[in-house]
């Protein structure tokens, strides 16, 4: 079920872009201009701009449907779960580090050769 709702939704967003670039240019980047003295200047919706919109609100339902199927395929596991023969629940442990966590003094530091 889920590969079927995913190829639906690939093929969606396919035509979601070829429709969106084959409509007509409103000119003016960012809705600036757009020409027309009147504060509605917009023509009617136009055959291409209802297709749009019905494409859009079917991507918006799929990408809804596949996250409900991928949420309810992992409801209940983790992905510690998922992991095979590991034993989370065994305790780890921690190396010796020693009485001091100082760095070494400098008699204990290493001997470096004499820079030019």
């Amino acid at each position: 079920m889920e590969n079927v709702v995913l190829i639906i939704h690939l093929i969606l967003a396919l035509s979601l872009i070829g429709t969106v670039l084959l409509q007509r240019s409103e000119g003016g980047g960012l809705g600036m201009g757009g020409g027309g003295g009147t504060a509605n200047s917009r023509p009617p919706a136009s055959a291409i701009s209802k297709f749009t919109w019905m494409l859009a609100v079917a991507f918006i339902a799929t990408s809804i449907t596949l996250t409900l199927i991928a949420a309810g395929n992992t409801a209940g596991s983790s992905v510690a779960d998922r992991v095979g023969g590991a034993d989370l629940s065994a305790p780890v442990s921690v190396p010796d580090l020693g009485e001091s966590l100082l760095p070494p003094s400098p008699a204990e530091e290493p001997l470096l050769p004499a820079g030019d």
